[in-house]
């Protein structure tokens, strides 16, 4: 299939030029909702399932077990809003195009334009806050959720002690006024990344990242505009997004579909209270577990996330015989 119009694939204008194909068999879309664009992978047949990526990464990290997926479900991969192929939210002083408010209502957007009124999900990171979100702004559309290595931004706000902020400096960093953290990621953007990669896995390395899945999130980061948007992201979960949470919190407001929590054993999501005591307070039904990793399940063990994955949205699901074993 050739590049689309507009897309980064084989642009000229995308530092390094064509970037690897991480989805054979998969469809690209190139989706308008409300004026932003958003690039989306699209493969598979039955129940729609929609799967959101976080930062620092974009859709590419979903590439381990997205086949295999596809093979359960009719599957749904975009790029959030800001990050990798689509477009890119104005910038603004409340932050707003950027609330996990706004990306929720454009998957919801997204998954209408397929014709999809009700869907399953998965959030891995900023992509597991627009789905708990998006689940809690329409649970009218939401049929299973999933959430990898988060809590809630509100809990994290929280929780931030010393330790904590140690852990995840750079919800700090990030949400400074602009440009300060674009200029200092900016100077450096391949080694910020490799080194905010690495520190999260568990082996404290990028082995866990396929060299053409690193291409992408590079590509991504030697764009200005794109470092300003995830700048952008963070501020909005510094601000808006946490009065979301608050409000929620006041009014009681809970997640009503069935929700999995995921989380790495070595993740950021595992400090503290365990991640299924928080969700309790966030979700009528929960259930989850951790699993060997960091913060990069889908790419440090993909075939305990396919396994927990298939199991929780497919009861009935049968894996191949290669992910039984592991």
């Amino acid at each position: 299939m050739p590049p689309l119009a507009g897309s980064h694939q084989g642009r000229p204008d995308v530092p390094g030029g064509e970037l690897p194909e991480l989805f054979p068999g998969f469809e690209r879309h190139e989706v308008d909702v409300d004026g932003l664009t958003l690039f989306c992978r699209r493969a598979g047949d039955g129940s729609p399932l929609l799967l959101l990526h976080g930062y620092p990464q974009t859709h590419a990290m979903w590439h381990t077990i997205a086949g295999d997926l596809a093979r359960y479900f009719a599957v749904f991969i975009p790029d959030l809003p800001g990050y990798g192929q689509s477009g890119l939210p104005p910038l603004t002083d409340d932050h707003a195009p950027y609330a996990k408010r706004s990306m929720a209502a454009a998957m919801v957007a997204l998954m209408r334009h397929f014709g999809h009124e009700t869907f399953a999900l998965a959030g891995h990171d900023r992509g597991g806050r627009v789905a708990y979100r998006l689940a809690l702004d329409h649970p009218e559309v939401v049929t299973r959720i999933a959430v990898l290595d988060i809590l809630p931004t509100y809990d994290y706000w929280r929780r931030m002690d010393r330790a904590f902020a140690l852990k995840v400096y750079h919800w700090a960093f990030l949400a400074q006024p602009a440009p300060f953290p674009e200029n200092l990621i900016a100077a450096a953007p391949a080694m910020y990344l490799d080194h905010t990669l690495a520190s999260w896995t568990a082996a404290l390395d990028l082995s866990a990242f396929a060299a053409p899945a690193l291409q992408h999130y590079h590509a991504a980061f030697a764009q200005p505009e794109r470092i300003a948007a995830t700048c952008e992201d963070y501020r909005a979960g510094a601000t808006i997004d946490l009065d979301h949470d608050a409000a929620d919190v006041t009014a009681g407001r809970r997640i009503t579909a069935p929700l999995l929590a995921l989380w790495g054993e070595t993740g950021i999501a595992q400090s503290g209270d365990t991640p299924l005591d928080v969700w309790r307070r966030w979700a009528e039904t929960v259930e989850g577990r951790g699993i060997a990793g960091g913060h990069f399940l889908p790419e440090e063990n993909p075939e305990q996330v396919l396994y927990s994955l298939v199991d929780f949205f497919n009861r009935s699901g049968i894996l191949p015989d290669s992910t039984n074993s592991a």
